[in-house]
């Protein structure tokens, strides 16, 4: 790998992202000043193999419903932080299932795990030097990995800072209340909207995560 594709969530980066967002119009300006600072936390120590099967555990649940599955998990490897894949892959599937998984996500965990193994999952330092486009591409050949699932690996563990994850009806919800919109915007509108905002992206989808429910 030739080197790190560069990856800014500084804190010098926000306050340009801020400024930039909030010379867009009004209301772009008149949320950011409403929340304030933007205090994303990233997670970029966590491989892409533990990221992913932690993505997949809170698929579609509450954060609460997600933390008890995931903790039932865990709790089956004790003498460890978190499971390699190999261990993973020893442990019956029945053992996992009765954690709370569904089959569906049992079998896309057990995949990522058998991914990772071959290969196919790169570790943190090879993932670091590939760009969104590669990376996404890669991993959503994985069974039951989707598009939204690699997008938020690039955002929270490899700090990508251009990242707008369009099928996420939080950005599109959040898009349509800042504009007063009778409806949310599609995907593809989201998208095509969303590029008058790069390089900031990442902030942009924080701030609309943001915006309260009328």
């Amino acid at each position: 790998m030739s080197g790190a594709i560069a990856a800014d969530l500084s804190p010098r980066s926000y306050r340009q992202a801020e400024t930039f967002l909030s010379q867009l119009d009004q209301d772009w300006a008149r949320h950011i000043a409403t929340i304030g600072p933007c205090r994303h936390e990233s997670r970029p120590a966590r491989e892409p193999y533990e990221a992913l099967v932690r993505a997949i555990a809170y698929q579609q649940l509450h954060a609460k419903a997600g933390d008890a599955i995931l903790g039932r998990l865990l709790a089956l490897y004790p003498d460890v932080f978190f499971p390699a894949p190999e261990q993973i892959l020893k442990t019956k599937p029945d053992v996992q299932k009765a954690c709370g998984f569904s089959a569906t996500k049992l079998e896309t965990i057990r995949g990522i795990a058998q991914a990772t193994m071959d290969g196919v999952v790169p570790s943190l330092e090879d993932a670091r030097c590939l760009p969104d486009a590669a990376l996404i591409e890669r991993l959503t050949s994985l069974r039951g990995v989707g598009r939204w699932t690699v997008e938020m690996f690039l955002i929270y563990s490899l700090e990508r800072s251009d990242i707008l994850p369009v099928d996420d009806f939080g950005v599109r919800a959040g898009y349509g209340r800042l504009k007063r919109l009778d409806k949310a915007p599609s995907p593809r509108q989201m998208r095509e909207i969303g590029e008058a905002w790069s390089p900031f992206r990442t902030v942009a989808a924080w701030y609309l995560w943001r915006l309260p429910a009328r």
